[in-house]
């Protein structure tokens, strides 16, 4: 698939399907990964001082928005939005997912990137846990299993018509589970997709 470039020299896909066929993408959703990394990177140059200060995660979250909102211009998501710990889903509901157990949790996560409802078709395309390596392993467990909900396909539970948006929050096309490590020099990065873990890395700090 032929490639183009944004004004940040990011490398991506030069045609896309329609957005409708974008959550089965993996063109989409290795071009997210790199906008993350890419945004992630900056972050780690420029807010260093975040981490080694040992700021809330909310906080480090905020500054990785900031860097996410400048890298979206000139591409294929320049039109939606990144958001922290955005709560509300149609008519002003408060967000829940449905798990494999149909079970049903309110939800506000750490960060999301999505178009606040303007495209249907597909709506959620990002959404990142943070987490201090210091947590209970329980806490970390949800934030694991959340993206796990987060990016299943919701069609199970709801019929697609163009118009209305799901129940429940799914079909984000990248969960990211981002784990900070201080006392050992590192981030610990998971990826989801299709309600799977797709791949983990380790950043040294």
């Amino acid at each position: 698939m032929p490639k183009r470039r944004n004004r940040s020299n990011i490398v991506f896909a030069k045609d896309y399907p329609p957005r409708i066929a974008w959550y089965d993408s993996l063109a989409v959703y290795r071009d997210l990964v790199i906008l993350f990394e890419y945004a992630n990177k900056n972050l780690l140059h420029k807010d260093f001082d975040l981490i080694q200060q040992d700021v809330s995660e909310r906080t480090v979250c905020a500054n990785l928005m900031l860097h996410l909102n400048r890298s979206l211009w000139g591409t294929p998501f320049r039109s939606y939005y990144t958001d922290v710990e955005y709560n509300r889903n149609k008519n002003g509901i408060v967000k829940t997912i449905i798990d494999r157990n149909e079970v049903i949790t309110n939800i506000t996560c750490d960060l999301i990137m999505h178009s606040r409802g303007k495209y249907i078709e597909q709506d959620n395309l990002l959404a990142l846990e943070m987490k201090k390596s210091s947590r209970p392993d329980s806490e970390k467990q949800k934030d694991k299993n959340r993206l796990i909900a987060l990016t299943r396909d919701g069609y199970s539970a709801w019929s697609f018509d163009g118009v209305t948006l799901p129940d429940h929050v799914c079909r984000y096309i990248l969960g990211i589970y981002y784990e900070i490590d201080f006392d050992h020099h590192r981030i610990y990065l998971e990826y989801y997709r299709h309600g799977e873990l797709i791949d983990s890395k380790i950043i040294v700090l």
